[in-house]
């Protein structure tokens, strides 16, 4: 585990202990620094961000309550894995929840909210690091969702979209996918321009989708070659 390569991206950004903690190991999970089932170990966490114990225990804590790692007696603090059937549950939540955030936002879209997205999507169109492309993934939605002034809502989706991120970048890397997710957010954009509340709630609803589909495809093929790996390692 070497969490000092995400640590000089967070430092300047967070004021209390226990939330840099927790947004440096975040980004260790989001950018697949920390595999899921890997073992953090508290003492080893604070040495590396040169803090004590208790803000990284806090910091673990709010981690655990997104679900991005689980304390389990004896064992200590375990990145947390999701299966195939567990990103199509996250994913049956997601969408009926970022829809209701985009509906009750569109009334309050201006001209200047259109073109801040628009500049996001040209800077995900240049971004070539896989981590970065996810921030600005999450900024573009989350900059639409933000007008709808629901602080609940846009926590719950907050989490949720953090659970997946880990596992929709490694998809978006090894499947070329971005193209076409660009192609989907510049529908979704095009209709929110036009204030066409019906064609931008359809065009969110298939992009998050087809993202569902291919993420748990890939989770079920993953899971398949494991097992196939697994029995040809004990018939050796």
């Amino acid at each position: 585990m070497n969490l000092t390569s995400v640590a000089p991206l967070m430092t300047e950004r967070y004021r209390s202990t226990p939330e840099l903690v927790a947004e440096v190991v975040r980004e260790a999970i989001l950018r697949g620094l920390l595999k899921g089932g890997e073992q953090l170990r508290q003492d080893e966490v604070a040495a590396q961000l040169g803090v004590s114990r208790i803000p990284v225990r806090e910091g673990l804590r709010q981690l655990e309550a997104e679900g991005l790692v689980k304390f389990l007696p004896r064992r200590g603090v375990l990145v947390s894995s999701l299966s195939a059937d567990e990103v199509q549950e996250i994913y049956e939540m997601r969408i009926p929840l970022e829809c209701t955030a985009l509906r009750l936002a569109l009334p309050h879209v201006t001209d200047a909210d259109v073109r801040r997205a628009e500049e996001i999507l040209d800077a995900i169109d240049r971004e070539t690091d896989l981590g970065r492309w996810g921030h600005l993934n999450d900024e573009f939605h989350a900059g639409l969702y933000v007008l709808a002034n629901r602080p609940r809502l846009l926590a719950l989706i907050k989490n949720l979209r953090a659970n997946v991120g880990r596992y929709l970048r490694i998809y978006i890397s090894l499947l070329h996918h971005k193209p076409r997710s660009q192609e989907e957010h510049r529908m979704i954009l095009d209709a929110v321009r036009r204030h066409d509340v019906p064609a931008a709630l359809a065009a969110l609803e298939r992009h998050l989708d087809v993202a569902c589909r291919g993420l748990v495809t890939y989770l079920s093929q993953e899971r398949d070659a494991r097992t196939e790996r697994s029995g040809l390692a004990r018939s050796r």
